[in-house]
């Protein structure tokens, strides 16, 4: 997702949030991933951000658009756009979502692919999260695995790939579905809608990239690498300070 954005915007500085003290968000309770995501969207604004991309899926299903309405920014999440980005594909309208169980069980993806007149199939594949952080992409497991989390996929023609590690399978995923299933992501539509709403930066200079992160960040550098790499000066953040910026957009207070 970063990667799509800073394409659109190459002059913007980014804030990009890991919280890697508390993922995977992915099997836990939906109003633990709601706090979370207010956490962390109180924080950002109070470093004076212009626009909060809530680059997770399972947080997007989770938290908006209620999250819109706690900071005073412009809010973007990756389900719409994912959405959008299978309509602009399918031909037959016969379209798929895999993703966290937190996504899947949310419904979301679900509801907004029928709004739009498509036929919908879902399934949570939990452990792809794992493989791609364990480096396993293209290993023989993640085809094992992919088999049998797609073994009962009907008859589509495009397949959202519905959480942010799960396009580093690709590969796999494509060997699996066969080249007449389109695979999607939200990013490069995502990045479409920030940038139409955001404009281009007048600095002719290139953006800059912070990172804050809750874990440790060698653990956070390794994950980081294998999904498509780190450029940017990386802040180790005290998760308790989280607690307090949510706190605080919620009760209108200033830090």
């Amino acid at each position: 997702m970063l990667k799509a954005l800073r394409s659109r915007l190459p002059h913007r500085d980014f804030i990009y949030f890991s919280d890697t003290a508390r993922v995977p968000y992915g099997r836990k309770p939906k109003e633990m991933v709601r706090g979370f995501a207010s956490e962390i969207a109180g924080f950002l604004e109070q470093l004076g951000v212009t626009g909060i991309v809530v680059a997770c899926n399972t947080a997007s299903a989770c938290a908006l658009p209620e999250l819109g309405d706690e900071v005073s920014v412009p809010v973007w999440g990756v389900i719409d756009p994912g959405v959008e980005a299978a309509r602009r594909v399918t031909r037959t309208g016969e379209v798929g979502v895999i993703g966290t169980k937190g996504t899947i069980q949310s419904g979301v993806y679900q509801r907004k692919l029928s709004d739009a007149g498509l036929n919908v199939w879902a399934n949570a594949c939990p452990m792809f999260v794992h493989l791609v952080e364990e480096g396993l992409a293209c290993s023989s497991e993640a085809e094992v695995l992919a088999r049998h989390y797609l073994a009962d996929m009907p008859r589509i023609d495009t397949l959202i790939l519905g959480c942010t590690h799960y396009p580093v399978l690709t590969s796999v995923i494509q060997k699996v579905v066969g080249p007449g299933v389109t695979l999607v992501s939200s990013a490069d539509v995502t990045a479409e809608v920030v940038a139409n709403a955001l404009g281009q930066d007048p600095s002719d200079g290139p953006g800059r990239v912070t990172h804050y992160v809750t874990g440790g960040v060698p653990a956070y550098l390794h994950t980081a690498e294998v999904i498509g790499g780190v450029e940017g000066k990386v802040i180790p953040l005290d998760v308790t300070r989280l607690a307090d910026a949510g706190v605080s957009v919620r009760q209108g207070v200033s830090l």
